[in-house]
């Protein structure tokens, strides 16, 4: 009896250092040091990379540092370009990148970007002081409204939409904290943001003055449904905002975690590992984290999906799209 507990130590103990190389031996291909694009400071990306980028490199002893941007656009082309490790962006960015329409790299195919991981849907909403008697989009005709900085979603979208719908609205570009200094100065008469909700900057601007929080009409959510097929209908939600007592019905653009197509197998399926399987923690990092689960990969319909990213989710029961298998 004592000679085969002695042997099933023993056994034991080289099983653990086998595992212990095997786990040094699947690292050999992993950088030193990564690095993750996110935002301007005052944005969700800003607040929700750095908290992601902490929590990964805690699980997984890694050095995964964060990096300002000018938001998704900008992201995609710095992963294409293999500037940064991961990045974060919005569906609509993205699928205009990879189809060569980026407005950061224009006729350039980025064919190397792959999803990871699904972060959350990034609300379009709007803000002006109550003062200035603005409270709807329509109301917005003529006026200077803030989008954020040149390259992120609002950027790209906002014009588009307002152009779309009609609206002779002039947009300037810009960082989000600024911006919201601006809209108290008086030198912008509103604000648009498409992000996780709250954003930092309106809830500042909202401490600070009384706010009116807006959207679009059902009419114009309805349009715009029609028109642009990367959003998808959502709602403001109550108490995201100190002045919002219910929903607010709008439209919404799914964001996820990308890499490049060569990032190392095993290191993207740790960090989908990581990431989806604590749940409760990134939960903690921003109220729209609460969306970061594994259940809503199937927002993606425009990324492939990266091999060690398709590994985790087809162990774990979920089916990827073969179209969308990088």
């Amino acid at each position: 009896m004592k000679m085969k507990k002695t042997n099933l130590a023993v056994g034991a103990i080289s099983l653990a250092i086998s595992s212990i190389a095997f786990a040094n031996e699947d690292r050999s291909d992993w950088p030193s040091s990564l690095v993750m694009g996110t935002a301007s400071q005052g944005g969700t990306y800003y607040i929700y990379g750095a908290g992601l980028a902490n929590l990964i490199s805690q699980e997984l002893d890694i050095n995964l540092g964060t990096e300002v941007t000018g938001g998704p656009a900008q992201n995609v082309s710095m992963v294409q370009m293999g500037e940064h490790d991961f990045g974060l962006t919005t569906l609509g960015p993205a699928q205009e990148a990879i189809e060569g329409k980026s407005p950061v790299m224009a006729g350039v195919e980025h064919e190397n970007i792959r999803a990871v991981i699904p972060m959350y849907s990034s609300i379009f909403h709007y803000a002006a002081l109550e003062q200035s008697g603005i409270t709807s989009v329509a109301d917005l005709e003529g006026k200077r409204l803030g989008v954020g900085p040149a390259g992120g979603t609002n950027s790209v979208y906002v014009p588009r939409i307002l152009e779309f719908l009609g609206y002779d609205v002039t947009t300037i570009d810009g960082g989000i904290s600024d911006q919201g200094g601006q809209i108290q100065d008086g030198l912008l008469d509103g604000f648009a943001q498409a992000g996780g909700v709250p954003l930092a900057a309106i809830s500042q601007l909202e401490a600070q003055a009384e706010v009116n929080i807006f959207a679009y009409s059902e009419n114009e959510i309805e349009r715009l449904l029609e028109e642009f097929p990367v959003l998808s209908r959502a709602d403001l939600p109550a108490g995201g905002y100190a002045s919002l007592d219910e929903d607010v019905p709008t439209v919404a653009m799914w964001s996820f975690v990308i890499t490049h197509a060569d990032a190392p197998e095993s290191l993207v399926y740790e960090v989908v590992k990581t990431v989806m399987e604590n749940s409760e923690a990134v939960a903690q990092i921003h109220r729209s984290a609460e969306e970061t689960v594994a259940e809503n990969y199937i927002n993606n319909s425009a990324i492939p999906f990266h091999p060690g990213a398709v590994r985790w989710f087809e162990e774990n029961g979920y089916e990827i799209p073969e179209d969308l298998k990088g």
